[in-house]
């Protein structure tokens, strides 16, 4: 068999990319995932073309395109018997490449000098390496729109894993934080150079990278988990994944860059522009190559993915940021149950949820009652004093049946006046104190387990927060949502009639993009598709129901030139618009 050893401590090499490759960057193989995990078991799927393998100009790559049998440490078992990782000399030497016009695609154990299957007695054994996987952005696609898809469905690499009698006494139970930040530091550095945008980090990506670090080195295979971003714990990636694994004799972290950075495979993956969230796992072991030739030391996991939207718990790096990590889902449960309320209205000040309220240049708020098929009262005046509010919201904020307004003012206070159902408000209730002005907020029933509306705000730098409703109490307790939101308006209503609230994100451009909920804190991790345009003008988004007929829903819009606009949704998409007469000079409408 032809093995190419290097005299110094090595590292194996390995990525799976579920991204297409980019001219001059990343070649291989092109499959679908289960020619993914046909292929770390060594077999052939039928029915799945594999494309040629590419050249590259390191070991592993340019024994594949030059046709050879990849070299094995016949001591070590891997996920797939032809795969070889012929590794460059870390004083710097040029990676071996096999020579050219080599056509042998069978191992020839007989032709090669004893020597070179043998490490010297002063060298490191030679870990094995798999070539890199590719799939298509079409792969990628059929997969997500499946019918019979089943994520957690084993495949048959994980169904071959659960046959394996683990050997995890093998492990070593040390503290690999300081490993997982190097890796993490060294990949942003790294592209730093280059000008690309730093990598985040999830502890929950994260988990997932290190179950499978733990996997492969307790049982001593090297291989990928070919389905890994299907597994829940990715958090559902739009814009590609990939994962790269290496092994070391010693603990020095920074050479498993090092490795990734040399091979073009796994360079392209360490500076895709679209992975912007990462999780490292770490796993030691007892290996010692001088007794045990084919137990390594240090194994690394590292997963990729890209996000249209960051995943709520996303954190600028491991063991925290300024980004606090996502609250569990019973952030949504109410602190007590609340039913249906059944209010006689007649004398409230507001009197339907879909009544329209304004305040007008003097500070009154007014409320023009809706009569239904989208005709309107006239206007009441039903409160004073609001004329340095910065925007003022109608919502049933304790749930009483009564609809109350909650304030956001130019001083950063959020106030709660609630409603009293023989007419006017109750004193405010001060919510928060203050920071609040430069917030965007929308207001609604974004959680399904929970009756009570939330507040959702945007802050300025992107951040979308979950304030929960703990009454009367101070808005405190938060949980981050999404990042990277571009919105200087809000809006919250169930746009797709699918039973959950949705939240509508208006950008400066007048462009309006639709970030679904699905009644847990976040929202669902999938493309932001603009649902409309031209909203440039709008001052105000105010979510109504029962305006067209008993359930409909709706949103009136304060427009530029005193235009206020019904827009129904009843049918799960913006249909044409109306206009709401009045004399609508001088008011902002509340949302």
């Amino acid at each position: 068999m032809r093995k190419i050893s290097a005299r110094a401590l090595a590292a194996m090499i390995c990525a799976l990319a579920l991204i297409p490759p980019a001219a001059g960057q990343l070649g291989g193989f092109s499959s679908s995932p289960e020619s993914a995990a046909s292929s770390a078991a060594g077999q052939h799927t039928p029915g799945i073309a594999l494309g040629p393998p590419a050249t590259y100009d390191d070991g592993a790559e340019a024994a594949a395109a030059a046709g050879l049998a990849p070299a094995v440490d016949p001591n070590l078992r891997t996920g797939n018997p032809d795969d070889a990782a012929p590794l460059a000399d870390t004083s710097g030497a040029a990676p071996t490449v096999a020579p050219a016009g080599t056509t042998s695609t069978t191992p020839q154990p007989s032709s090669e000098p004893a020597t070179a299957s043998t490490p010297a007695p002063d060298s490191a054994p030679e870990p094995a390496s798999i070539p890199p996987l590719s799939a298509t952005d079409a792969d990628l696609a059929a997969l997500a729109t499946a019918p019979s898809q089943n994520p957690q469905a084993p495949t048959a690499s994980t169904e071959a894993l659960q046959s394996e009698s683990l050997t995890t006494e093998a492990l070593v139970r040390d503290d690999a934080s300081s490993q997982i930040k190097t890796v993490f530091n060294a990949i942003n550095s790294y592209r730093a150079s280059f000008g690309l945008p730093a990598v985040k980090y999830h502890a929950t990506v994260a988990g997932l990278a290190q179950e499978w670090s733990n996997s492969i080195a307790s049982r001593e295979v090297i291989e990928h988990r070919s389905n890994f971003w299907t597994d829940s714990r990715a958090l559902s990636p739009t814009n590609g994944a990939g994962e790269v694994i290496a092994v070391r004799w010693d603990r020095d972290a920074a050479q498993l860059v090092e490795w990734w950075k040399g091979s073009p495979a796994h360079n392209a993956i360490l500076k895709d522009p679209r992975f912007n969230v990462i999780g490292v796992g770490i796993t030691f072991t007892d290996g010692n190559w001088q007794t045990t030739p084919n137990r390594y030391t240090m194994w690394g996991v590292v997963n990729f993915f890209g996000y249209g939207t960051l995943p709520a718990g996303t954190v600028n790096s491991p063991g925290g940021s300024s980004e606090p990590p996502a609250q569990p889902a019973t952030v949504c449960d109410p602190l007590v149950r609340h039913m249906p309320p059944t209010a006689d209205l007649a004398s409230a000040a507001i009197k339907g949820p879909g009544d329209l309220v304004s305040v007008n240049s003097s500070g009154q708020l007014l409320n023009r009652p809706s009569l239904g098929n989208r005709q309107f009262g006239a206007q009441q005046v039903i409160g004073t004093g609001f004329g340095s509010a910065q925007e003022i919201f109608v919502t049933d904020w304790e749930r009483d049946g009564v609809f109350d307004v909650l304030v956001q003012w130019t001083d950063g206070r959020v106030t709660l006046h609630a409603g009293a159902v023989t007419g006017g408000f109750l004193p405010a209730v001060t919510l928060g104190q203050s920071g609040w002005a430069g917030m965007t907020l929308a207001l609604g029933g974004w959680c399904a387990n929970n009756r009570l509306p939330q507040l959702v705000a945007l802050d300025g730098s992107g951040n979308l927060w979950l304030y929960p409703n703990r009454g009367k109490g101070d808005l405190v307790t938060r949980t981050l949502m999404a990042s990277g939101v571009s919105a200087n308006r809000l809006a919250m209503v169930d746009y797709d009639g699918d039973g959950f609230q949705d939240l509508l994100a208006r950008q400066t451009d007048g462009n309006v993009r639709l970030y679904r909920g699905s009644g847990a804190p976040g929202p669902r991790a999938e493309t932001r598709k603009v649902v409309a345009s031209g909203w440039a003008d709008v001052t105000a988004i105010r979510s109504l129901q029962d305006v067209t007929g008993l359930n409909s829903t709706g949103l009136a819009l304060r427009r530029a030139g005193d235009v206020v606009q019904y827009w129904d949704l009843s049918t799960g998409a913006l249909l044409s618009p109306s206009t709401i007469t009045g004399a609508w000079a001088g008011q902002r409408l509340a949302q």
